[in-house]
């Protein structure tokens, strides 16, 4: 068996920062889950399920590259399909910290489990999920932010309305 891991996160839209660390994950391991996680504590646009469909259609060209929903603990999700590596994307220097302390807590929890960050590309840290979500609400062009399949969903959800309110989050 070779090395597994996940790439865990609420893919609230997915973009093209998700998948440049997918993709670069991809290339260090023999299997990269995308972990989509169901509940997390902040406003969602999209469903659990849309959220999936979304990865899913990402990531249909790459056999490495597989997509999972689940809940609870990220280290418990590791166990139950036996991944060895959580993969995260730090984009700016705050994300070190927040990252940096939740990568200690699922050591403490689940010592077998490591952390690995990757640095993103540089064309993509101004990107995030909630960025993404308010130029979309607001009827501006994401088309080089997130994949046709994305932009199309984001444009059904919002219809060019743009009275829409978020809870931004550098955290997506």
């Amino acid at each position: 068996m070779g090395v597994r891991a996940i790439f865990p996160g609420t893919f609230d839209p997915i973009h093209y920062g998700h998948i440049d660390i997918a993709n670069r994950a991809a290339r260090l391991f023999d299997e990269l889950v995308v972990a989509v996680y169901d509940k997390p504590l902040k406003s969602l646009v999209f469903s659990p399920e849309e959220r999936l469909e979304m990865a899913r259609r990402s990531f249909d060209n790459d056999p490495k590259i597989s997509v999972l929903g689940y809940s609870g603990l990220t280290v418990d999700f590791c166990r139950t399909i036996s991944a060895q590596v959580i993969v995260r994307g730090l984009r700016v220097f705050s994300d070190f910290e927040y990252e940096f302390r939740m990568a200690l807590a699922n050591h403490r929890l689940s010592p077998e489990v490591e952390v690995m960050a990757l640095i993103t590309n540089e064309e993509h840290t101004f990107l995030s999920s909630s960025t993404v979500r308010e130029i979309a609400s607001l009827g501006g062009d994401v088309s080089s932010m997130v994949p046709p399949h994305v932009e199309k969903a984001l444009g059904d959800h919002f219809n060019g309305k743009g009275d829409h309110q978020f809870t931004t989050s550098l955290r997506d």
